[in-house]
């Protein structure tokens, strides 16, 4: 099961709003960096040629989509807002990971 916080939830939301249309997120990974692999959010605004995907979770009015060959990378995974100093954005703690680079980027499972 993936975790999104309320924090991250609201914040999704809002984002979805501002656009102005929007279904929900959808988390993957790919192949990138030192260690191997980084997270992907995307805006889902149809569900037409989704069906390589799963509405996974719908969580605080959140609708989440993850493939299913990304979902050994991602469960128990929590999505949460993060705020460091002047920065912020989403972070995602993974039980799954085993290394991330130094640089944070991308990690590994």
């Amino acid at each position: 099961m993936i975790t999104v916080t309320d924090e991250a939830a609201c914040r999704v939301k809002e984002n979805i709003a501002r656009r102005g249309r929007g279904l929900g997120i959808k988390i993957g990974v790919r192949t990138t960096g030192c260690s191997g692999l980084a997270y992907t959010l995307e805006y889902v605004d149809t569900d037409q040629g989704r069906e390589h995907c799963v509405a996974h979770y719908d969580i605080n009015g959140v609708r989440i989509y993850v493939d299913p060959k990304h979902r050994p990378y991602l469960e128990g995974m929590t999505m949460a807002w993060v705020k460091n100093g002047l920065n912020e954005g989403f972070d995602f703690i993974n039980p799954n990971e085993r290394d991330r680079c130094g640089c944070g980027e991308s990690f590994r499972v």
